[in-house]
């Protein structure tokens, strides 16, 4: 199972209060454990005008929201976008819709109007070990879909859970935290 550059929906009664009702785009996944962002949990007090003034670029035109992307190295900035933008120094290109750049380049180039036209900027990221995430799923703590880059991107927060269930057929009225095997 490889589920880089799909989304991960977090089941009602997970267990961890940072992830209820998450929707987790996932920059990589592989033997070696997994990497994602949240995207739709924008943190209330920060957007990115202040983060850039914190980090000393000039921007007239940034006042995007910022994102806790995961409970992971939450001091270290993220910015997932489409592939319609490509680093200077380095962007990980998730697949033929999303990439990833943790570089300083992308904010300066985003602050001069120069940046991707659709970004999420996140601070810490969503991590999982070898086999960790695979055991979540099993445990059903976890859904899968594919990611669509209108729910990333243009979908409200408070909508994106709900739609991308809706997206794969589930109603979220009707889901329960208690899980059970036949």
């Amino acid at each position: 199972m490889n589920l880089t550059g799909n989304l991960l929906i977090a089941m009602p009664g997970m267990g961890d209060p940072r992830f209820e009702h998450s929707v987790v785009l996932m920059c990589d996944h592989s033997g070696d454990g997994a990497m994602g962002l949240i995207i739709n949990k924008p943190l209330a007090d920060l957007r990115s005008g202040d983060l850039l003034d914190q980090l000393d670029i000039s921007s007239a035109q940034s006042d995007e929201r910022v994102y806790f992307g995961g409970p992971v190295e939450t001091g270290r900035g993220f910015v997932l976008h489409g592939i319609d933008y490509r680093s200077r120094l380095q962007s990980l290109v998730i697949d033929d819709t999303f990439a990833m750049t943790a570089t300083m380049d992308i904010l300066e180039d985003v602050a001069e109007g120069k940046g991707p036209a659709d970004t999420i900027i996140a601070l810490g990221y969503s991590g999982w070990g070898p086999g960790q995430l695979e055991s979540e799923i099993a445990q059903n703590a976890w859904l899968t879909a594919a990611a669509d880059p209108a729910l990333v991107f243009a979908t409200p927060d408070a909508d994106k859970w709900s739609r991308a269930l809706v997206g794969i057929g589930v109603d979220p009225r009707l889901l329960s935290s208690e899980a059970g095997r036949a």
